[in-house]
């Protein structure tokens, strides 16, 4: 009784750590627009592609860094690396909300783009405290709190961006140190020493990472399905504002509202559907269901001509939450427990590439179909069509992975009889964390 509530702690909190991570980014998203052309005096469409730019710098950062992170953290613990990450992301937002200049917003997202890779790290966190029975619905609580955090962060950003662009931005510096301090005092370790491997410069880095697991064909093709379908979902944070804002002349609190009724029904899809129904049908229908929403979706934003086609896409994009639980669901069980941080490391940097291409793709299609507003090529949704595509391809690659590697049959790496689950006596691990029924059973 006394393993089980710890281990239920335990999720709680990590889950406050993404949550909270979260609503910092999300407190940004309404007023960044404003931001930019207060400090450059440019149009929209420019504003927007240095926002593009901006996410690049971020991006990059993180590609190079997550499998860094991650494998540092199957080194020394999963908890070092994110309180030294939160404390990161603190700067970044103190810097930002300074900036005189536009490079000012440059060297924060930088070092945002170190401390977010930290990522890969949150996710390895629940890996380890898990069942691997029981990954896709853990997986969709860190897409829930993901959720969560665009309910709360973006309705925030937008209230506060009222009283100006800047705002948000120290709101945002004083949840990330917050949630630091949280860490520090409630956070255990996750990860046991006699769990823990050697780090390795030549894993630590991007293609070292997919190199190391190219022994599980399986994870290559299902890295591929997330890189497609990272590339797309792109266009929401990085253009979105843009579009509403040149569309239906939005306000960023009008913005905030609507980001923040997507991430609601996001973390709904995410937290209560993604587990049952896998349960029901399996991982890879699920995830099938999640990414036909997302192409839907993405279409009808594209060609939204009014504010009720707009909300109508939106609500239909709230059941693509179901993909990605779904997807690392999979993946997690293709390899064993002491390789969860670098697969998330190469998750998280496979991910990463998608956004230092998306961004800038993103914004400057925006830019191409938004400069001649009269113009027969006057397309604002164009970012959002190709998204649609993108995401098409990402079906069409995890449909093929499911029939050759018959991926919802496939027996779990993780439960391998010579995987390292049990530490040696005199170790301690966090416990992982089983249904009520079987605690019940046990008891």
């Amino acid at each position: 009784m006394q393993a089980a509530t710890r281990s239920r702690l335990t999720l709680t909190c990590i889950l406050i750590t993404i949550l909270i991570d979260m609503i910092g980014v999300g407190i940004i998203v309404p007023v960044l627009p404003e931001l930019l052309e207060d400090l450059t005096g440019g149009s929209v469409a420019q504003a927007a592609v240095i926002g593009g730019y901006l996410v690049f710098a971020y991006a990059f950062m993180q590609f190079v860094f997550s499998p860094v992170l991650g494998n540092l953290s199957d080194r020394y613990g999963r908890r070092p690396v994110l309180l030294i990450s939160l404390l990161g992301l603190t700067f970044d937002y103190l810097m930002m909300s300074i900036a005189p200049f536009v490079w000012y917003l440059f060297i924060g997202r930088i070092i945002a783009g170190i401390a977010g890779a930290a990522l890969a790290t949150a996710t390895a966190y629940m890996a380890d405290i898990t069942p691997p029975h029981k990954r896709t619905h853990r997986f969709g609580l860190i897409g829930a709190a993901f959720g969560l955090g665009f309910i709360i962060g973006p309705v925030i950003g937008g209230e506060l961006g009222e009283f100006g662009p800047r705002v948000p931005f120290y709101a945002a510096a004083g949840l990330a140190f917050a949630n630091f301090l949280f860490g520090w005092f409630v956070l255990p370790e996750s990860l046991p020493k006699a769990s823990r491997r050697k780090f390795d410069i030549r894993r630590a880095n991007p293609l070292g990472a997919v190199m190391a697991l190219r022994k599980y064909p399986s994870v290559l093709w299902l890295l591929g399905v997330l890189f497609f379908l990272q590339l797309a979902t792109q266009a929401l944070p990085t253009v979105f504002s843009y579009f509403t804002v040149e569309m239906f002349n939005w306000t960023s609190s009008t913005i905030g509202r609507t980001l923040g009724a997507f991430g609601l029904g996001f973390a709904i899809s995410q937290a209560v559907l993604a587990g049952p129904l896998s349960k029901g049908i399996g991982e890879p229908a699920v995830g099938m269901i999640g990414l036909l929403a997302a192409i839907a979706a993405f279409a009808g934003v594209a060609f939204s001509a009014d504010v009720y086609m707009l909300y109508l896409s939106i609500l239909v994009g709230t059941v693509s939450g179901l993909a990605p639980p779904a997807i690392n669901g999979v993946l997690s069980r293709q390899v064993p427990d002491n390789s969860q941080g670098e697969l998330q490391g190469a998750v998280n940097a496979a991910s990463s590439l998608a956004t230092i291409i998306g961004p800038l793709a993103a914004t400057q299609i925006f830019y191409h179909f938004t400069t001649e507003p009269g113009a027969a090529s006057y397309f604002p949704g164009a970012p959002f069509l190709a998204a649609s595509a993108s995401v098409l391809a990402a079906l069409i690659l995890f449909a093929v992975a499911s029939w050759r590697f018959e991926l919802g049959r496939r027996p779990s790496i993780a439960n391998h009889p010579h995987a390292p689950e049990v530490p040696p006596p005199g170790q301690v691990r966090v416990p992982p964390i089983e249904d009520d029924d079987h605690n019940s059973s046990r008891r």
